[in-house]
């Protein structure tokens, strides 16, 4: 008896002890991965292309969505008149946002300048059949292609030489001239209103006033009533034209190209760049020294501006709402989405051609357009047996770092620096 209890005892230890290690290693897992996925300096690479049929992933859980409109109703009928007091769904400009949308405008027509530059030097490649894009100078054999025809090439991609339209993607939308009053754009309209790209309508509603495309700006709020706007408020013609908020302060300047504004010695040393690369020779070893130090100016002042635009764009989003289409890269800068039926993604008979809108995120309104993390752009091509090792980065992050940028902390765990790839023929070594 007295045995069978010693045993017990034993035996209860032993599993205390393996509980306790079982806790000490997940809680060792906890502290080197993070307890917060949104935590950017545990950023993991982002995920492949979802299928055409499925849906983007909601921003804010549908339970949160059903609950604010619930809300909404019952607020409208216990006052079914009402004036609306918080900006900008009353029609009136946030002040706080009205910098930051023109340092936003401003980013953006930099970031475009820098790219334009930096491209005729450090080689982009595009495939020729599906919109994958790669940094260096030779394309990667990772069978990723989904183009027409890719099972016959075993999914491996075709490369040609790429552009700045190939490293940052800016979708359009339709231009809203009263945001609040006439918020949607018909179906018989949208050969009449133009589109542009939808960070400059979400900088134009934001505060930005811009001569080719004019806005409706408000002094007064307005009311809902029983769920719709009216507008009380009489304008003029006169009055439309003057603006409370005007683009003094965004000079001519900002609007034209950055490399304009180069001193001479700057504009010699990327003339040079230029000559190497259309004899064919690697720019980026023939360089002097003075080259490599302007090269390096340009994509950090290009990195900088990529990270103003994306920020600032992300702090306007707060305020003023981004629509974003399910199934298709449509955007929409509003209150509501457009009813113009040219949707022609899964399921769209369902729907008659009508968008599936939903929540935009900044991805939705600045195409990042991932690519794979080259370590060196004269090395081999990047294995497909090795591509768990590699990390992405955004095209305009990846083109800015081979040009001497500093790495952005909250890219360097995407990139995945801290991880050195196998050789190839170490690939079956490694577990």
């Amino acid at each position: 008896m007295r045995a069978r209890v010693v045993s017990d005892i034993s035996l209860l230890k032993s599993l205390c002890s393996r509980l306790n290690r079982n806790l000490l290693f997940s809680s060792e897992r906890r502290l080197n991965y993070g307890d917060d996925p949104d935590d950017p300096l545990y950023c993991d690479v982002p995920k492949p292309c979802r299928r055409k049929s499925e849906r983007k992933p909601y921003m804010t859980p549908m339970k949160v969505l059903i609950q604010r409109a619930k809300a909404e109703r019952e607020a409208r009928k216990a006052q079914p008149c009402r004036m609306l007091e918080e900006p900008p769904d009353n029609g009136l400009l946030i002040p706080e946002l009205v910098e930051v949308a023109h340092r936003v405008y401003q980013a953006r027509q930099s970031l475009l300048c820098g790219l334009s530059e930096l491209v005729k030097i450090i080689p982009v490649q595009r495939c020729r059949f599906c919109k994958e894009v790669h940094i260096g100078q030779v394309g990667h054999e990772i069978r990723t292609c989904t183009g027409p025809k890719s099972g016959f090439r075993n999914a491996m991609h075709v490369w040609g030489r790429g552009g700045v339209q190939d490293v940052v993607f800016f979708p359009k939308c339709y231009h809203l001239f009263d945001r609040v009053g006439k918020p949607r754009v018909v179906h018989d309209e949208k050969h009449t209103i133009p589109r542009i790209p939808a960070i400059i309508e979400l900088c134009i509603q934001a505060g930005l006033d811009l001569e080719k495309y004019p806005t409706k700006r408000k002094t007064k709020p307005v009311y809902c009533i029983e769920g719709r706007i009216v507008d009380f408020e009489t304008v003029t013609d006169g009055d439309e034209t003057t603006r409370k908020f005007s683009c003094e302060n965004v000079s001519s300047l900002a609007e034209s190209c950055l490399i304009l504004n180069k001193p001479v010695d700057e504009m010699r040393d990327l003339m040079e760049m230029k000559t190497l690369v259309e004899n064919g020779r690697n720019c980026l070893e023939q360089l002097s020294n003075e080259g490599r130090e302007t090269l390096k100016n340009l994509g950090t002042k290009t990195l900088n501006s990529w990270l103003e635009m994306t920020s600032g764009a992300k702090k306007i989003m707060e305020k003023y709402t981004v629509n974003t289409c399910g199934y298709c890269p449509e955007v929409q800068v509003g209150p509501k989405g457009h009813k113009v039926r040219i949707c022609k993604a899964s399921r769209h008979q369902s729907r008659n051609g009508l968008h599936a809108w939903q929540e935009a995120t900044i991805d939705d309104l600045v195409g990042p357009n991932y690519v794979w993390h080259v370590q060196d752009l004269n090395g081999p091509a990047l294995n497909n047996n090795l591509k768990r090792y590699y990390g992405k980065a955004p095209a305009v992050v990846e083109l800015c770092v081979h040009a001497g940028a500093p790495i952005p902390e909250e890219y360097r765990s995407m990139m995945r620096l801290d991880v050195v790839p196998p050789d190839r023929d170490e690939a079956d070594l490694v577990t």
